[in-house]
């Protein structure tokens, strides 16, 4: 499980004040799940400002120092940050304002503006001393809204306020939401002096200035994501389009799946969100919602079985055609919201498939579920977790070997399913005799050959990067345990995009995953896709380029051993998915191979193929609206036209536009008030 490095350094805007004239320190806390997981030192000496953080999750160690000199309307003209990015790779990166010209420059890129009046450079990598200053400069600003570098504006909404008491001590504080750095506003308490006081991070972290009781962050955290949900609730309101009246789509090419075969000139009715009727002949009918599909391909709506879900993700996720999704990991309230604003169609969002997550304590542990120090407690959990309507536990890296069986065996009592990271010193052929149902991630396979590897550390890729191309896949020891998967059913949920990005990625080139949608997102999400996450030595680059390679024949080999797999994500939502699908087909597998892995084989999985994964009739009608044919160019799941989720309607174009990223292709115009029914053509 990932956690992007833009999702700590924008996402928060966690953020400052005004800067004192005299000496100050303010310190926050990090908490997670279980307790503290990280703290940030701020301090103010004049026009001096230095922060240091230090966070860490899992095998991920945030280690990161800067200086800033504070100039003219509270923006920066001197800063310097260096440290170690989450996986490791080196931070080194400077900006200076010298007679109105502003310069930067790190490992990963370089640039320079000139400029009359200030504005404020967005770091690619940064503690909280300047995003807490990006606040302090939007205050003192005219009409709280800044020129960013290297593009953009930035803009300060005050969202709510509240007095907080503690002891005899009150204080009043302010929810600011901050838009123009990733696809929608972040949001953040600050005091009166508009220092900081404490944030939501979604689940992942909760951020509180020291000094004060943890206990204060239950209700903040309830309206902040009250705030947010409102937003994403007007968002949704405004771009989803509801038909009342049932929805044919004709002329229509349509992919059957099961056969792997297109079906030409076909005509579809949609009738209370349930798929009708199909036939080749012409279907007529008054008052209806339609749908020229002509030189159009329909496919059934993606599944991304892999997912960490936040509320946003739902739009990303429908914007690409992605329906359906499993979540492998989050807190219970989280997830359970989620899936309430999903279902309810509060925000747009498609149908939600939840995995309990847990992980044995230790400093790796992942705290995003649930932690067990003994196997007694870790069956209490899946009881826990089974009474819940969970339908399946995912298990990480912390978890003792000896432990799977016995757990295996009571998961499958409760009707669960079991899948996860392989344990520490244990092999995935091990985990799967013990009763694994399921892998999470490709490593884990080349993992099993070599040897005991604590997979609670970042050996978990750099013995891939520098070793997954030694292995022969061609061998009989290949062979025997990829017939052992296939003849088990075990599923494999390789999520190849993640780690081919991960050992590709080299400072000061763009991630080559992520090169056809990266000019199309917000800068300073782009940005993130520059430069490396592993600090990769000279020596091993091309071991590393090798392994990437040999992670694409070892998805081709699981296909030709008949191993079943499923596409996940595990990354930004949507574009990650369609690109694992593209990595399947570049492995050799066959597009209609490639479609089922995000089709009918996850409903399958889920128990869903009475409902769903195809187009047939009875099943709903989740549909995705294509310009060309996936079953020739995979890539053609990038050109959505339209998006159908039962009765309502999606024009991926405009939800994109509503993230701030430049839409891919235009999609299908949509008008409801036509007399005599409505016409999409």
């Amino acid at each position: 499980m990932k956690i992007p490095v833009w999702s700590i350094a924008l996402s928060a805007v966690l953020l400052g004040g005004f800067s004192p004239s005299h000496a100050e320190t303010i310190e926050y806390v990090f908490y997670d799940k279980e307790g503290v997981a990280g703290t940030e030192v701020i301090e103010w000496q004049g026009n001096q400002v230095t922060g240091q953080l230090k966070l860490g999750w899992n095998n991920r160690r945030l280690d990161l120092k800067e200086s800033f000199t504070i100039g003219a309307k509270q923006v920066p003209e001197q800063l310097h940050i260096e440290g170690t990015s989450p996986f490791g790779a080196p931070v080194n990166e400077k900006f200076s304002v010298v007679d109105g010209l502003a310069q930067w420059h790190s490992d990963d890129e370089r640039g320079n503006a000139k400029s009359s009046a200030p504005q404020f450079y967005i770091p690619k990598s940064s503690t909280l001393a300047v995003e807490s200053q990006l606040v302090k400069a939007l205050l003192a600003s005219d009409d709280r809204s800044i020129s960013l570098l290297p593009q953009g504006q930035a803009r300060l909404f005050e969202l709510d306020r509240m007095t907080l008491a503690q002891g005899e001590v009150e204080e009043t504080v302010y929810l600011y939401g901050v838009s123009g750095l990733s696809f929608t506003p972040q949001l953040g308490w600050f005091d009166q002096r508009g220092n900081l006081f404490a944030a939501d991070e979604g689940g992942w972290f909760a951020i509180l200035r020291k000094g004060w009781d943890k206990s204060h962050l239950a209700q903040l955290k309830e309206r902040q994501i009250r705030a947010a949900d409102k937003y994403l609730q007007d968002l949704s309101a405004k771009h989803t389009l509801k038909s009342k009246a049932p929805i044919l789509i004709s002329n229509v090419n349509l992919v059957d799946v099961e056969a792997g075969k297109l079906l030409e000139q076909r005509h579809l009715l949609i009738e209370n969100g349930k798929i009708t009727r199909m036939s080749i002949a012409p279907i007529r009918l008054p008052g209806i919602t339609r749908i020229d599909g002509r030189g159009r391909t329909l496919i059934p709506g993606l599944w991304d079985m892999h997912s960490h879900l936040s509320p946003t993700d739902g739009v990303l996720n429908m914007a690409a055609g992605v329906i359906n999704v499993r979540d492998l990991g989050n807190t219970h309230d989280n997830i359970m919201r989620i899936e309430r604003l999903f279902s309810s169609g509060q925000i747009i969002g498609g149908d939600v498939y939840r995995a309990g997550f847990m992980d044995r304590e230790s400093e790796n542990a992942m705290r995003m579920g649930k932690t067990t120090t003994s196997l007694e407690q870790a069956k209490e959990i899946v009881d826990w977790y089974a009474d819940r309507g969970y339908m399946q536990i995912k298990t990480y890296s912390s978890m003792e070997p000896e432990w799977i069986a016995p757990l295996a065996e009571h998961i499958h009592s409760r009707g669960l399913r079991l899948s996860g990271h392989i344990p520490a010193f244990m092999t995935a052929e091990e985990a799967v005799d013990a009763g694994f149902d399921e892998i999470q991630h490709i490593n884990m396979l080349f993992l099993n050959f070599m040897g005991a590897i604590d997979t609670r550390k970042r050996l978990r890729f750099t013995e891939v990067g520098e070793h997954a191309h030694e292995l022969d896949l061609n061998s009989k020891e290949v062979a025997r345990f990829l017939d052992k998967l296939a003849r088990k059913g075990t599923v494999v949920d390789t999520t190849t995009t993640v780690f081919s990005s991960m050992l590709l990625r080299q400072p000061g080139k763009l991630d080559p995953e992520f090169a056809a949608i990266a000019d199309h997102l917000p800068i300073n999400v782009r940005r993130q896709f520059i430069g490396a996450e592993l600090d990769v030595k000279p020596e091993h680059r091309e071991d590393y380029d090798l392994s990437a390679q040999a992670l694409l024949n070892m998805v081709r080999k699981l296909h030709e051993h008949r191993v079943p797999m499923v596409a996940g994500s595990d990354g930004i939502p949507g574009f990650t998915l369609l690109r694992e699908l593209e990595l399947y087909a570049k492995a050799g597998i066959p597009n209609a191979d490639v479609l089922r892995t995000a089709t009918l084989v996850p409903a399958s999985l889920v128990g869903k193929l009475n409902t769903g994964g195809t187009i047939s009739v009875g099943k709903d009608a989740d549909l995705v609206l294509l310009d060309g044919n996936p079953l020739e160019d995979i890539s053609a799941l990038r050109r959505t036209a339209l998006v159908i989720e039962g009765q309502n309607l999606y024009r991926p174009d405009q939800l994109y536009s509503a993230l701030g990223i430049e839409p891919f292709h235009p999609s299908v115009p949509v008008s409801l008030d036509q007399p005599g029914g409505t016409a999409i053509n």
